[in-house]
């Protein structure tokens, strides 16, 4: 636990250096992008804003988004407010987004063995099904974007794509096993998240947004309800097709 109460990856120097060599293994390498640049919005964790006010603004201009739920956290709060439940996550299928798995317990996977990885995801999928979703779970996102041996071992079996935490634009071979994305939360989300669209545009590559909550004001976690609105209408406008991330990495894998 670090200074701020929340857990955190472990950030030593071993840590880092098996953050970078485990992006050698078990690599899935994408093909080249056909058609226009794409980008996909995501939320981890799921807090409740991110469906209430993410998903809003995403279905007032005719588009989906992916959440990451980690159906452990149903009932808790955060420092980005209560998180997603049940009916909360009904209403984001319902609605057609695509529900993705971020583990049960919010599993650090850096650390964890492949049994207790292969468990938590098992115990995420059915809870999930119990609340109602009937899709299969297609892509994960890797907590706190850690991401070790057996676990890409496991994902690369399990989902279409894994994504992790560091930056980059998805293009031919990208490894879609331990994808990048970027944050667009805190101060300088919106303009790093402009940077990023730029540079996507720039390479006709396939860009992953993400947030946890979408908030009033943006804050670690959190992105501002009008940065998200005016980053996904700047996307719009520069022809990007806004899709979920099943979608694309369909697209990215060749099978669409």
């Amino acid at each position: 636990m670090s200074d701020d109460g929340l857990y955190h990856a472990d950030r030593s120097l071993p840590a880092k250096l098996r953050r970078r060599l485990v992006r050698l293994y078990r690599r899935q390498p994408a093909k080249a992008m056909q058609g226009p640049p794409m980008v996909s919005f995501c939320f981890d964790d799921t807090p409740a804003s991110a469906v209430k006010r993410g998903g809003k603004a995403l279905e007032a201009r005719g588009v989906r988004g992916t959440y990451y739920f980690a159906s452990g956290l149903k009932g808790e709060h955060s420092g980005f407010g209560a998180y997603a439940a049940r009916d909360d996550m009904a209403a984001a299928a319902a609605a057609g987004h695509e529900i993705g798995c971020h583990t049960y317990s919010h599993l650090d996977c850096g650390k964890a063995n492949a049994a207790t990885i292969a468990e938590d995801l098992d115990r995420n999928a059915a809870t999930l099904a119990d609340w109602g979703v009937t899709q299969d779970l297609k892509t994960f996102a890797y907590p706190y974007g850690d991401v070790g041996y057996p676990a890409k071992a496991i994902m690369s079996e399990r989902f279409l794509l894994s994504r992790g935490l560091h930056h980059g634009v998805i293009t031919a071979g990208t490894d879609l096993n331990q994808a990048p994305a970027v944050s667009i939360e805190g101060p300088d989300g919106e303009a790093r998240g402009r940077q990023w669209l730029q540079r996507a545009k720039q390479q006709r590559g396939w860009l992953i947004l993400f947030t946890h909550g979408v908030e009033d004001k943006a804050h670690t976690y959190g992105c501002a309800e009008d940065v998200f609105s005016r980053l996904l209408d700047e996307a719009l406008e520069a022809g990007f097709q806004v899709a979920p991330i099943e979608v694309g990495a369909r697209r990215m894998r060749g099978l669409a």
